[in-house]
């Protein structure tokens, strides 16, 4: 089959399309032929030596990549058959081997793919969305609560909003300036610019914040933080202090890595199916193009998910 596999940490030149054999699948797993492959930065940080990399720089070989949709082509499973359509994050955070015509994946990590959506579609509504549905059900947001989404035109912020809508809340959503209307088109009450807010002075507080950029931006966030509220900062390594600084205003305050859960992939789906959840997708490449797509995402102006096809 055909595979991307990093040789080295580095640049995107260290992704090389090669032939590999076909994994083959153990009780529990299934083998899905893949259709569409969603990148996140996670996949550019680990290809650089950062983010996953040292949990898997001895694997061998090293696929990078968590998001897929496909069809299961053959079956260890007893909830899932042959030719059924899928979608998920795959293995996260372990070794998900994404970057290939074929992946093995647990049937407790992926879902059956809604109709009413291409495969395009579902692989990009995996780990960004995922990372949004967990964060707000670990702050167990409520209806009626004030919530800001930082970057919400990114990957994970784009899902978090018509979340947090979905389930009530009054939403307000930063990106740059040029971004206001999509983000406002995802159903958020309010937008701010976060290039020209005076947090420091804001009037606005929010029962919660979610924070997908994490360094002197939490310190941002804890000013306009309410008393008793709640942060959830996802980008590891540029959140560690988040739990003291919430503390500082009698809030909370946590990081959070996401986990494979085919029970969370059933929620996103039914989400999917109701039209409550819309993935936009940015820019789509092929395969072959996989170093082009790592070089869009490095320019950090994606708005949504960038999708890999076959």
């Amino acid at each position: 089959m055909k595979a991307i596999i990093l040789e080295n940490a580095g640049g995107r030149e260290n992704l090389k399309l090669t032939e590999i054999e076909k994994p083959t699948i153990k009780q529990g797993e299934v083998l899905v032929e893949v259709k569409s492959i969603s990148i996140n930065l996670i996949d550019v940080k680990t290809r650089s030596g950062k983010g996953a990399f040292q949990k898997l720089k001895d694997e061998n070989p090293l696929i990078l990549g968590w998001d897929i949709s496909g069809i299961v082509v053959e079956t260890h499973s007893s909830k899932f058959k042959v030719n059924d359509e899928v979608f998920g994050m795959i293995n996260f955070p372990g070794h998900g081997k994404a970057y290939a015509q074929f992946v093995t994946a647990s049937e407790n990590h992926i879902f059956f793919k809604p109709k009413n959506i291409n495969f395009e579609e579902a692989a990009a509504t995996s780990l960004a969305a995922l990372t949004a549905l967990q964060a707000i059900e670990k702050a167990e947001l409520k209806e009626g609560q004030n919530v800001l989404i930082h970057a919400a035109s990114g990957g994970v912020g784009h899902f978090a909003v018509q979340i947090a809508k979905y389930l009530g809340a009054s939403v307000t959503g930063t990106s740059s300036a040029k971004n206001k209307e999509f983000v406002l088109s995802l159903g958020a009450d309010q937008h701010i610019d976060y290039k020209n807010y005076d947090w420091e002075n804001s009037e606005e507080k929010f029962d919660f914040i979610l924070d997908t950029i994490g360094g002197e931006n939490i310190d941002h966030s804890v000013k306009v933080l309410k008393k008793g509220g709640t942060i959830i900062s996802i980008p590891s390594g540029l959140n560690e202090k988040v739990e003291e600084k919430a503390a500082s205003v009698d809030a909370k305050g946590f990081p959070m890595l996401v986990q494979s859960n085919g029970n969370d992939m059933q929620k996103l789906a039914e989400l999917l199916e109701k039209g409550f959840l819309k993935p936009h997708i940015y820019k789509t490449y092929h395969f072959n193009e996989m170093s082009d797509a790592h070089e869009e995402l490095e320019k950090g102006r994606t708005v949504g998910k960038i999708v890999v096809n076959f």
